[in-house]
């Protein structure tokens, strides 16, 4: 077997796994923001007619798996594993949401860089052969993480211009090995502008010593700046030769330090660079400076990114969701904020043929 190890911390897959499906859910501020039109399905219902916020987060995650397997033609019992996380503690989101699909699951916790982390582990799982199809989905909610990371919503507080808004959605993907889609998949009228996973790689925990837990930006940055270019030595390219590389929700702040630390490494991604973050929302929508939460990377992917992949507008497109490493016992403790991203090599495959009449 061909050693799949690139440079010091990447992976190039042998017969990369394909994103035969994928699922966006969204709540109201999401659908109001410039890419509304994107997501598959929007609950305006903050509560998802739940009792509890954290039964809300439960929903989005149900649904946008349940969506992604129907979407490409298959059913729960055809998917061998989930990857699946969140933000809350004990990842009870992704637990108590998707324990009636039946599914064995793997709970990761990246904070919000956990798209990355589980479309990496699902994909390796796919061309390691140990399952033919998995699901990876992560979610977040406003006002669960408010609840747990910050203040009560009813406290009221006033949020300084660093912060960020937590995006209220859940982004499901199911992945696939290209023998078995070739096998099983081949002929559906729903699969057949395909998307691959060509590469990963795996973040370090980067500590520049920030304790603003308001400033997520400043927190994250190092850490997407070091695994994006880490992926450009390890697979020995330019920035050019990407359509795009995204990173997940470093914001308006986040965003300046990203640029400023990899000019430093000798890289300029600035024409060719978007954070999901500062795309979801628009400037008028009083998110300070942006949205944030593993939700944001998750339905930017399943509902904008893929697209432009599968219509091919953009060929190759470095995916890096990025996470701050905190909790409410760490921030209380006077910890610092460690942070941690993960890239993913995202690339257009050739289409499929649609089912003949």
């Amino acid at each position: 077997m061909a050693k799949k190890e690139i440079g010091k911390q990447s992976v190039e897959f042998d017969c990369p796994p394909l994103i035969v499906g994928a699922a966006s859910v969204v709540g109201e501020k999401e659908e109001q923001g410039p890419y509304g039109e994107y997501f598959d399905h929007v609950i305006r219902d903050p509560m998802a007619g739940q009792d509890t916020w954290e039964e809300a987060e439960e929903r989005f995650q149900q649904m946008a798996a349940e969506m992604a397997i129907e979407k490409c033609g298959l059913e729960k019992k055809d998917i061998r594993y989930v990857v699946a996380g969140d933000l809350l503690g004990q990842l009870i989101a992704s637990s108590f949401g998707l324990m009636n699909l039946d599914i064995p699951i793997f709970g990761v916790y990246g904070a919000c860089s956990t798209m990355g982390e589980s479309l990496a582990i699902g994909s390796m799982l796919v061309d390691g052969g140990f399952a033919d199809r998995v699901v990876a989905l992560t979610s977040s909610h406003f006002a669960s993480a408010e609840k747990q990371f910050r203040f009560p919503l009813g406290y009221g507080n006033q949020r300084p211009k660093a912060a960020t808004w937590t995006v209220t959605g859940s982004g499901a993907v199911v992945l696939s090995s290209q023998f078995d889609t070739k096998k099983k998949l081949e002929g559906k009228t729903n699969v057949q502008k395909i998307v691959q996973v060509r590469g990963v790689t795996t973040g370090k925990i980067v500590d520049y010593g920030v304790k603003d837990s308001m400033n997520m930006g400043a927190c994250m940055a190092p850490a997407a700046a070091d695994v994006i270019a880490a992926n450009l030595e390890d697979f020995q390219r330019k920035p050019e030769d990407y359509d795009q590389i995204i990173t997940g929700d470093l914001g308006q702040v986040g965003r300046q330090i990203l640029l400023d630390i990899l000019e430093a490494k000798g890289y300029d991604i600035a024409s060719r660079y978007m954070d999901c973050g500062i795309e979801i929302y628009r400037g008028d929508q009083n998110v300070q400076s942006g949205g944030s939460g593993c939700g944001c990377s998750a339905v930017m992917l399943t509902g904008y990114i893929l697209q432009k992949l599968q219509k091919q507008e953009w060929k190759r497109v470095l995916f890096v969701p990025t996470g701050a490493l905190l909790s409410p016992v760490s921030f209380n403790e006077g910890k610092s904020v460690p942070g941690i991203a993960h890239g993913v090599i995202l690339e257009s495959a050739e289409e499929r043929s649609e089912k003949k009449s």
